[in-house]
């Protein structure tokens, strides 16, 4: 994950050639929670293995570091759905281990 500081929590996503940066800030994960419910919620599903897509997609989306207004979030689910979840794992475990230990 070289555009990545694992230090501060961050993740990398690769969406066609270009890898963007996954933070989970306070305001990403606000913004996700406001989407997608409550965040310890959120967790449990995924430990659960009962995560949607459309979550794992959402979570992303709101912690993308940079997202350039020609990005839409379908290119962000068509290239989650293009590389297999077991690809994009490493990425969750990052954002979901965040959101339960901090920094």
């Amino acid at each position: 994950m070289s555009g990545a500081n694992i230090l501060r929590g961050e993740a990398e996503l690769r969406v066609g050639e270009r890898a963007y940066v996954l933070r989970p800030s306070f305001a990403a994960l606000v913004a996700a929670e406001a989407e997608l419910g409550p965040l310890f919620a959120l967790v449990e599903r995924a430990a659960d293995g009962k995560l949607g897509l459309g979550e794992l997609v959402g979570l992303f989306w709101h912690c993308m570091k940079e997202r350039p207004e020609q990005l839409s979030r379908e290119a962000v689910g068509e290239a989650v759905v293009g590389q297999g979840l077991a690809a994009v794992t490493p990425a969750l475990r990052i954002l979901l281990g965040q959101i339960l230990q901090g920094r």
